[in-house]
């Protein structure tokens, strides 16, 4: 009976050790930094250092002038890095990977994320026998969205735009946020640390190391000069997170330094209407950022989500459309149908859809009250098999696909989603108008879904798991508006081309939805967002 007595105390007494000596390990690395800046390897502008010091609320005129700017901070809203850190390693990684990064977040914490001890710890178990092409797709594909949300609005639009040209400093590799600051907003050049490669084969991987140890301010210098010209070229203004020159090395190379306060710009949230560029694309699992916190109850919560998922999945496959609204609702799942009642219709209604997720055409069906084909140019065998409704394949040959689906329409009712993929952000792509060429019976049918933890698509992943992940959030949600049939005059019957009958459809549905109309397709997303035309070779 002394052991277990005891057990507690030893415990405790690892854990204040452990406390203490994390403590002390962080208060030499910033000691560490003190005593390197006693001799800095550059003097302070006397113009820098005052305007530094007084951080005053005027905002500088940045018009036609050249600017830097420190991204952590200033650009964006938070300092935080782990956050993107866990995108890189969850959607350019995987879960284990995910999983590792945040039980080391204690450590990284009391090292100092911000400090180069943590952040090294950071960039080793993100970056770890990661190869550099899937690097680039998380950097094209899953980060803008995230980077977009939080960019601080005061700054892009009072001094980013303005700005004649524009330098970029980053505590991030360069990696992270190369693409979208130079394709996204027109930047001139990026500055931040570099990952080490190493080529094992034929591949190309990281090694999770940082290349030069010890160099960034020497980083930086160089690339101020190569950045304003010869040898004494100052920048004309910096715009910076914190007064601390210690964080910010590039400070003596610009003629006035302007302090964000942080306090003042923590809400200040840039609409999706000012966005650089509409975002239109973008790919990834997660649909929230990652901070430590919701990184945690995101992985406490996975393994009921994966049982959620599978009871939710039977309930659509087994039980009968009478009772199956009830029993998804008890689950979890919320859906809401609206407009007129489809009532009794005659066979052959061609039922166009927008694309939100490969259940699309099981949740018309629900709508519905009774099964409705549905034809998809893309499928995984899994999501075939456990399907309730009949699919049916297209080829993308267009005389074969409209014989394909004249021969559905002559036996009943046909669902088709004419943008031949799917889009979570709030735009419709180009609707193929081979069904306006097939039927004149046609009723648009408008389908959104929301999510809160992960996206029911993919682009570049596993396309058989997007059912299952789709029904593994918290609570999904779904909604169908029916439409009503589109005019006579609306018709190809009533004279209009298929091209105008399929841009009608999609402007009826874009302003149920509130959606923008887009002209783009279907290669264009998978270009975007995967390297490829989305075309899987037989």
């Amino acid at each position: 009976m002394v052991f277990p007595s005891i057990l507690p105390k030893i415990a405790a007494h690892w854990f204040f050790t452990f406390y203490r000596a994390a403590r002390k390990l962080r208060g030499h690395a910033f000691l560490y930094c003190r005593n390197s800046a006693t001799k800095p390897p550059f003097s302070v502008s006397q113009a820098a250092a005052a305007t530094a010091s007084k951080c005053t609320g005027d905002v500088p005129d940045t018009a036609d002038k050249n600017v830097v700017f420190d991204f952590d901070g200033a650009v964006m809203r938070s300092t935080a890095l782990f956050p993107y850190f866990m995108l890189v390693a969850c959607e350019g990684g995987n879960l284990l990977r995910a999983v590792i990064l945040l039980c080391a977040f204690p450590l990284v914490w009391a090292l100092g994320e911000r400090a180069d001890a943590g952040f090294r710890v950071m960039a080793f178990l993100t970056f770890f026998g990661l190869r550099p092409k899937d690097m680039d797709l998380v950097a094209r594909a899953v980060l803008p969205k995230f980077y977009m949300e939080g960019l601080n609005a005061h700054v892009y639009s009072r001094l980013w735009l303005p700005a004649r040209r524009k330098v970029v400093v980053t505590s991030a590799p360069r990696v992270m946020v190369e693409w979208i600051l130079k394709e996204y907003m027109a930047a001139d050049v990026v500055v931040g640390c570099e990952l080490q490669t190493v080529r094992v084969g034929r591949g190309l991987y990281f090694t999770g190391l940082l290349c030069a140890p010890g160099s960034a301010p020497l980083l930086k210098q160089t690339a101020m000069t190569e950045s304003f010209g010869a040898d004494g070229a100052m920048a004309d203004v910096a715009v910076v997170g914190s007064a601390n020159q210690l964080d910010h090395p590039f400070i003596p190379y610009c003629k006035e330094v302007y302090v964000v306060n942080r306090e003042s710009t923590k809400n200040a949230w840039l609409p999706r209407d000012r966005y650089p560029k509409p975002l239109i694309f973008h790919d990834g699992r997660l649909a929230f950022l990652p901070t430590p916190s919701a990184a945690l109850a995101f992985f406490l919560f996975l393994p009921l989500g994966v049982i959620l998922s599978v009871i939710r999945m039977s309930i659509g496959i087994v039980l009968p459309y009478k009772i199956n609204f009830a029993a998804a609702a008890l689950f979890g799942i919320r859906f809401r149908t609206s407009g007129p009642e489809p009532g009794v219709k005659r066979r052959g209604v061609l039922y166009v859809c927008t694309h939100r997720t490969l259940v699309d055409p099981i949740m018309l069906t629900t709508a519905l009250q009774k099964p409705v084909p549905a034809v998809t140019y893309s499928l995984s065998r899994l999501s075939e098999v456990i399907a309730p409704i009949k699919t049916v394949r297209l080829t993308r040959d267009r005389s074969r696909d409209a014989e394909t689906m004249s021969r559905l329409l002559e036996h009943g009712d046909l669902a088709v989603c004419p943008e031949g993929t799917t889009c979570r952000e709030p735009y419709l792509l180009r609707f193929s108008p081979l069904f306006a060429e097939l039927a004149d019976d046609i009723e648009p049918v408008a389908l959104d879904a929301q999510v809160m933890t992960l996206y029911g698509t993919t682009a570049s992943g596993h396309k058989w798991l997007d059912p299952v992940v789709f029904f593994a959030n918290p609570a999904p949600a779904y909604r169908v508006e029916f439409l009503g049939a589109v005019p006579h005059e609306w018709t190809r019957a009533g004279g209009k081309a298929g091209a105008e009958v399929a841009n009608w459809v999609q402007r009826r549905l874009g302003e149920a939805l509130g959606f923008e109309c887009t002209g783009l397709s279907r290669r264009d997303k998978y270009m975007m967002l995967a390297g490829n035309d989305g075309v899987v070779a037989k």
